[in-house]
């Protein structure tokens, strides 16, 4: 093993699996790659071994693509053996977009929270040609620039419909402290929030293993955003609870296997750095802050770098969460401004 940071994280694999290709972390476990249009270019799937069949964890983007790159896992990696179950940790179009596809055409048992079922199949649902006008006002509040709010209100948004596979009725519901038998291995569940609304993880009781989703990633921080349909929300508050819980049961030998960049151990370590990023964000964010300011004025202490027009809505959503959490637990007050922007000021 390679300790690459020199803080005790380390990662096992210095390379990643190729397109159609597996690569064995564990007795049954296979960490398989599929591709994404977008600056993170990839996703993390995990196929485990019932014998019979596979449970695979998490799916990639719906596309001819993606259908392409699975029948060439299933007639290699997958040795021809049937899909028989698909765990979904999380309801975002990377994890759940080819689920629908595996259940409906090749006979899956679609598992995953109920939360990310029902915002699943919600969005999918939802197709937008436009911006919705609750969209657009939500932009406003989060103080989106004008000239890129000019742009977007005349485009097509970001549509779960053009990546994510119809969902059919039905799903097996799994929560809090569930038990689930896969890849022959007893996995006892927890739930993680503040990325997405109740986030499955999977943790083993047979060894060492952990399938984080992206409640837990080892070099970037996952994106923890509000969005216009919960605009009050505060997932960073979120995000701290969760991480704080998953610590009392997080060990150093935790081979975490999550949904984007490599396994890694260190998982102490790494939850740790998780929680002082937000908090350090949070003081940087109470300095600036000094006058009022929109959560579009805010990129410059939350991210510290420049930040492009591909990667700003994110940032924009993470800036909102961040300004609305100061606001939440009183840090901060919280007014509209002329041009209908919520701006924030540090509580003297």
């Amino acid at each position: 093993m390679k300790d690459r940071s020199g803080s005790g994280i380390r990662y096992p694999w210095d390379t990643p699996p190729e397109n159609g290709e597996a690569i064995e972390v564990a007795e049954g476990v296979l960490w398989i790659r599929l591709p994404l249009p977008m600056k993170l270019d990839h996703v993390n799937i995990y196929a485990l071994d019932d014998g019979d069949g596979w449970t695979i964890v998490d799916t990639g983007f719906a596309s001819k693509r993606g259908k392409a790159l699975w029948a060439q896992l299933m007639a290699g990696p997958l040795k021809g053996k049937p899909i028989t179950r698909v765990i979904v940790t999380h309801h975002h179009p990377d994890h759940i977009g080819m689920a629908g596809w595996l259940q409906a055409e090749h006979g899956a048992e679609l598992v995953t929270t109920r939360t990310a079922w029902l915002m699943g199949r919600m969005l999918q649902l939802d197709e937008q040609p436009v911006p919705s006008a609750e969209t657009l006002r939500f932009w406003q509040r989060c103080g989106m620039s004008p000239e890129i709010l000019d742009k977007r209100k005349s485009e097509r948004p970001f549509n779960f419909a053009d990546c994510v596979a119809p969902l059919p009725l039905g799903y097996t519901r799994i929560r809090q402290d569930d038990v689930v038998t896969a890849g022959g291995r007893t996995w006892d569940i927890h739930i993680g929030n503040g990325h997405a609304p109740e986030h499955a993880t999977l943790w083993s009781r047979d060894d060492n293993l952990v399938l984080a989703g992206d409640q837990i990633l080892p070099s970037i921080s996952s994106n923890i955003g509000v969005y216009a349909t919960e605009p009050e929300d505060d997932p960073v508050a979120d995000w701290l609870e969760a991480c704080e819980r998953l610590s009392t049961i997080a060990r150093d030998d935790h081979l975490v296997l999550g949904g984007h960049k490599l396994p890694f151990t260190g998982l102490p370590l790494r939850l740790h750095q998780l929680i002082e990023n937000h908090h350090g964000a949070l003081r940087r964010l109470e300095a600036h802050l000094d006058t009022p300011k929109s959560a579009g004025d805010c990129f410059a202490p939350l991210f510290k770098r420049r930040i492009g027009e591909g990667e700003y809505g994110l940032a924009l959503v993470e800036a909102m969460a961040h300004c609305q959490h100061l606001w939440h637990e009183g840090r901060a007050t919280r007014r509209l401004d002329d041009a209908g922007a919520w701006v924030f000021q540090t509580k003297a």
